[in-house]
């Protein structure tokens, strides 16, 4: 297979989500609150159960606002400390993410090889901004874009599009059977993570 591009997830594959507990912790303390840490732990277990199936409504501004309004809302009915104005709350500000390790690498050995790369993933149009943040400038294509979450091969569509790729020349890697899937009914070949092992099994 002659590949040309190489769509990759991102939570999971390309970013992990450093322990949020801790500093949820310390933004309900600041605000007069305090909670054990397993009670943060399942307050945020929660919240993301609540955002999980609802992250491709975040498709604007506006609807990315009141959806992380929502998110913060429930976290803090869950820890109990549904008194605190969600609006002011630094829920997502709390939340940092962190590259994969060799996941800048294993980017750069794709771009030395002249493949074209963009991150497709079940998020709201909020990941660019986090992906800016690690230092990563690639093309992001979200269910929140595309109006569907995987499986639903719609957002892989939408990045072959954007890439200007022929399916049967690209190749998705991602952590999750919903990737799999996804990817398989818009004709991509799939290599599941890590992205590092991924990336030498394409290059080879």
């Amino acid at each position: 297979m002659d590949v040309e591009a190489v769509t990759i997830d991102a939570f999971g594959t390309l970013v992990t989500l450093r322990d949020p507990v801790p500093a949820l912790q310390a933004a309900l303390a600041a605000h007069g609150v305090a909670r054990g840490a397993s009670t943060v732990r399942r307050a945020f277990a929660a919240e993301v159960a609540y955002y999980v199936p609802r992250s491709h409504e975040g498709r604007d501004a506006a609807t990315l606002a009141a959806l992380r309004h929502e998110c913060a809302r429930v976290f803090l009915a869950a820890a109990a400390a549904g008194e605190l104005a969600p609006a002011t709350f630094p829920f997502v500000e709390s939340l940092e993410f962190e590259l994969v390790p060799d996941g800048r690498d294993a980017c750069d050995d794709l771009s030395r090889a002249g493949l074209r790369q963009a991150v497709v993933s079940n998020w709201d149009i909020g990941l660019s901004e986090y992906l800016r943040a690690l230092g990563l400038d690639l093309p992001v294509i979200t269910s929140a874009e595309a109006g569907a979450a995987k499986p639903d091969p719609a957002v892989f569509a939408l990045a072959l599009h954007r890439l200007g790729a022929d399916p049967r020349r690209a190749v998705h890697i991602g952590d999750s059977p919903a990737d799999e899937e996804g990817a398989r009914a818009a004709g991509l070949r799939f290599e599941p993570a890590p992205l590092a092992a991924a990336v030498r099994r394409i290059l080879a």
